[in-house]
């Protein structure tokens, strides 16, 4: 584990994480990545995503009731200021325990208390020869919430996707990779502005960039 602007505990900023776990392995996830339904908030029709919300209990964390994603346009200019739905995650995926694993992961680095919301988006960008994919067209952002972890599950044919943070949007960036799949990144939310750029084929046919995304708070409201 590379820890990144020294310190103790999460306070600091951010982590980066090679191959993030041992028992981790992004390859099982990939079945679950092939049913997913278009985002409809995006134009294009070339990021398709899911989502739902999971609470911290004592000693597990289970899957809450459907919500609805809400930020303000202060945080997401392109689509904030609307509640957005999306289909729920798959069941077989909320019971799979690498998942469940991946959950885990994340509370503990971020030290969530009881009754944290997680909220996780399953998201797949494409793209073809006549189309780049964009996984942030809302440009340099931040969520709205308190903790932001990506966690890398497959690449395949695409270049670009490059992961930036920057403590001020009109900076240059503190952190600058392409997260290839079992990397995963956590960041502390309430210092850096993300962005990821965007990706394009590197040879004939189409491409694609799978990753989750994890919030908390989870950023979802009830109807």
């Amino acid at each position: 584990m590379q820890k990144v602007f020294g310190s103790t505990g999460f306070e600091f900023g951010f982590l980066f994480v090679m191959r993030a776990e041992s028992a981790m392995d992004p390859e099982t996830f990939e079945p679950f990545f092939w049913n997913l339904p278009v985002d409809p908030y995006i134009k294009g029709d070339y990021r398709l995503r899911r989502l739902s919300r999971f609470k911290v209990l004592e000693e597990d964390i289970v899957k809450m009731p459907h919500g609805y994603l809400f930020q303000p346009k202060e945080y997401n200019p392109l689509v904030g200021g609307i509640k957005r739905e999306f289909v729920e995650l798959d069941d077989e995926l909320v019971e799979f325990d690498m998942f469940k694993r991946l959950l885990s992961i994340f509370r503990d680095f971020c030290s969530l208390d009881i009754g944290a919301e997680i909220g996780v988006h399953q998201i797949r960008t494409t793209c073809s020869p006549d189309n780049f994919g964009n996984p942030a067209p809302e440009g340099i952002h931040s969520d709205g919430s308190d903790f932001v972890c990506i966690y890398s599950i497959d690449r395949r044919n695409v270049q670009g996707g490059e992961t930036h943070l920057y403590r001020d949007k009109t900076g240059k960036p503190v952190f600058d990779k392409i997260l290839y799949p079992g990397e995963l990144l956590l960041i502390n939310d309430r210092k850096f502005f993300h962005y990821t750029s965007p990706i394009q084929p590197i040879g004939p046919g189409n491409g694609q960039r799978d990753v989750f995304v994890l919030t908390s708070p989870s950023l979802l409201v009830d109807h």
